[in-house]
């Protein structure tokens, strides 16, 4: 049985109308900015830019021809980002992307960070 979540992380990140919109944002103090790139179940490669400019702290998700701002919120462990009814959960080298209006047990995919060794 497939699970909805792959379904969710390509619609809202690779699917729709094609718009145009440029957002910017003034961040005070320093800004820290990363990109990493995990390999999740089902899905093609992901792309995360992660903006760390305390005490405002994002994510970009980018997977095809889409890009998703998440944001920051309270966690117990990890970093947890949120984007409507989606939740991005990342801590260490794992991350897990869940769309909470999936049924029960359908919601979730798991990622791990791909990193390239020379």
């Amino acid at each position: 049985m497939e699970t909805l979540a792959p379904l969710a992380l390509a619609a809202i990140l690779g699917g729709g109308a094609e718009t145009s919109v440029q957002l910017i944002i003034e961040l005070p103090g320093n800004v820290e900015r990363n990109i990493v790139h995990y390999e999740c179940e089902g899905n093609d490669p992901l792309r995360v830019e992660y903006i760390n400019a305390a005490p405002t702290f994002l994510a970009f998700l980018s997977a095809g021809a889409g890009k998703t701002l998440f944001v920051n919120v309270i966690s117990g462990s990890g970093a947890l980002y949120v984007s409507g009814q989606y939740e991005w959960w990342a801590k260490g080298g794992e991350a897990t992307f869940t769309d909470l209006a999936a049924p029960e047990g359908e919601g979730t995919v798991t990622c791990l960070e791909f990193i390239q060794t020379p």
